[in-house]
């Protein structure tokens, strides 16, 4: 199969009623858009509350909701510029602000914006701090996402990370596998690279974002093969979205197709709740619902996620919700509390870990590690933009 045509200008989308396309142009020229041919075609334009659709095509809450722009204050967990190091074993490498797919809820909406910096195409400082920090046995290549870089960009990173003996997992984040497969099993470059660096004991695992179902098409499929027979392991994290995958029918399907394709479900997420994404958000005690019942429908296989905040201050495992209580532990943390375990009050309207009566008992604001990169947190707020009323 041919690899997908790319497309930025909405314009060009002709299953949009034009005159949405006009007011969508609004959205477009203050936020990145971009998309292909064929993940388009996964659309079913004659639903108005299409899935796929609302994954990718701009919405009207971008402009009208106010917000922080870093929920998680990634910009306190930067080291030395393009690297972060929240937890003590692991450090992210901010290789690219290119998304083969601008997800329209992505938690990191600010590297749309072109007055944001914080990928590097230098990666020296990020590998240098790397080496000379023993402790870091993994190391996640995000953005952005990984597989955008050219395959010689990608395999000159590989290729220095493997070059540091405590380094012994590399993972690439990345939604090219759903995105765009054509463009992991059609580069034999790629998956050379893979079989070169993923080895019998310093595995390269890609942490695929894949949200919906539908998004497992046969290039999926052969795409994950592809993955399979060079080496890496293939994995899934996603959050649940508002009118998108928050049905339990919907998620146990998604638990059980990619079981059968051999990814492991790895994480759901309480989506952040970052400015222009309330559209969104679901209260947690409506995810945690979502989720037990959908795992209610899948084998062990898929019972193997866990439902998670990614917070500022650790990774917070959500273990029940009943009663109006929230019974939570730190599964990460980066004041090494792991496995802390609390018992909260839980809000009907609760949707974040911020949310919880008490809770900032159990954190301390972190201070900013660098002044290198432009703080999200001090951008300035969302603009409360015209409501966008779509036909």
């Amino acid at each position: 199969m041919p690899q997908p045509k790319y497309i930025t200008d909405i314009n060009k989308i002709q299953e949009i009623p034009e005159q949405d396309r006009i007011k969508l142009q609004q959205i477009t020229d203050k936020f990145v858009f971009r998309v292909n041919d064929y993940y388009l075609k996964l659309i079913d334009w004659n639903d108005p509350n299409d899935p796929i659709k609302k994954l990718v095509i701009p919405n009207e809450g971008e402009l009208s909701e106010y917000g922080r722009w870093d929920a998680s204050d990634e910009d306190t967990n930067y080291v030395v510029p393009g690297c972060q190091h929240k937890y003590k074993t692991t450090a992210l490498l901010i290789v690219s602000e290119v998304c083969g797919a601008y997800c329209r809820y992505c938690f990191r909406k600010r590297l749309f914006r072109n007055d944001v910096k914080e990928a590097m195409s230098d990666v020296n400082p990020g590998l240098e701090y790397i080496a000379e920090h023993s402790e870091i046995n993994n190391v996640l290549l995000t953005g952005g996402d990984s597989l955008i870089l050219a395959t010689s960009k990608l395999a000159s990173i590989l290729e220095r990370l493997r070059a540091i003996e405590h380094v012994k997992i590399i993972r690439l984040g990345s939604k090219i596998p759903v995105f765009n497969p054509m463009r992991i099993y059609e580069d034999e470059q790629l998956l050379e690279t893979i079989r070169k660096y993923s080895t019998a004991d310093k595995r390269i695992y890609v942490m695929a974002h894949i949200n919906h179902p539908r998004e497992i098409t046969e290039e999926a499929k052969r795409g994950f093969e592809a993955l399979h027979q060079a080496g890496a392991i293939v994995v899934n994290q996603t959050p649940i979205l508002r009118g998108i995958n928050d049905h339990p029918a919907v998620l146990a399907e998604l638990l059980d197709k990619l079981s059968w394709a051999g990814v492991t479900p790895y994480y759901f997420f309480i989506n952040r709740p970052v400015a222009g994404n309330r559209d969104f958000v679901l209260p947690l005690s409506e995810v945690y619902r979502i989720v037990e019942q959908a795992k209610a429908r899948t084998s062990g296989l898929g019972k193997r996620i866990r439902l998670s905040m990614s917070h500022t201050s650790g990774k917070i495992e959500i273990l029940a919700i009943e009663n109006g209580k929230a019974y939570l532990k730190y599964h990460q943390s980066r004041e090494d509390q792991y496995g802390k375990f609390m018992i909260m009050d839980c809000p009907k309207d609760a949707a974040w870990f911020d949310d919880l009566p008490g809770s900032e008992q159990h954190w301390k604001q972190p201070t900013k590690k660098s002044d290198s990169i432009i703080s999200a947190n001090e951008l300035p707020d969302m603009p409360q933009g015209r409501s966008l009323t779509l036909s």
